[in-house]
């Protein structure tokens, strides 16, 4: 199955995958910082990797990433993608110290665990929920950091499954801590295994195309 060829049906189950994950990941990530921190319903888009790069600013764009494999009967990697700029914002908000910076080696550690621990959230709350409407056993990887261009930092996981389709999943995700006055905007990418469509889809009772 091409994720290209997804019909309104299925577009819509993955709309409420989206809505289901945001929620439970708004209520996790409130827990972790004792204060409300709310989540837009999210955007999704089918989308092919040129799509990818245009959306994050283009492959020379610095971005960080927070990558995880997802291992279990429909396998997949997903990136959590931020600006460099929003993610020492989220991390800026969650501790509540200003100066930390990524790009500042005394604390570049703590940056990076903090960013990782969102990325855990999110990626658990989406993962969850997919998991729980398709009943297929799905879980995430140990995550890993990137702080890189870009085309660096994607090319690598898409290039491989280029080669049998040119599109992925996409979630726009916007939080809104309640401390800050601008609201931090992130990409949640799934790029699911060739044959791991055919699998979620056929798991939901959704094998006919519009």
């Amino acid at each position: 199955m091409e994720i290209s060829n997804l019909t309104m049906l299925q577009k819509d189950v993955l709309r409420e995958i989206g809505n289901i994950g945001a929620g439970n990941a708004a209520t996790s990530l409130s827990k972790l910082v004792n204060r409300r921190i709310d989540m837009q319903a999210p955007v999704i888009k089918m989308v092919n990797y040129e799509e990818i790069m245009g959306l994050i600013g283009g492959p020379e764009e610095i971005i960080t990433a927070i990558v995880f494999r997802i291992e279990g009967e429909a396998p997949g990697t997903v990136y959590f993608i931020l600006s460099v700029n929003e993610a020492e914002n989220l991390i800026q908000e969650i501790i509540q110290k200003p100066e930390v910076k990524l790009s500042d080696s005394p604390s570049n550690t703590l940056a990076i665990s903090v960013l990782e621990e969102v990325g855990n959230i999110l990626t658990g709350a989406y993962i969850s929920a997919l998991s729980d409407l398709t009943q297929i056993n799905m879980y995430p990887s140990v995550p890993y950091f990137s702080l890189d261009m870009a085309g660096a930092i994607l090319t690598a996981g898409l290039v491989e499954l280029s080669q049998i389709t040119d599109c992925a999943i996409i979630i726009d995700t916007k939080m809104n801590p309640s401390t800050l006055q601008d609201e931090i905007n992130g990409s949640f990418l799934f790029v699911p295994d060739p044959d791991a469509f055919h699998e979620l889809f056929q798991s939901l009772g959704i094998n006919e195309y519009e």
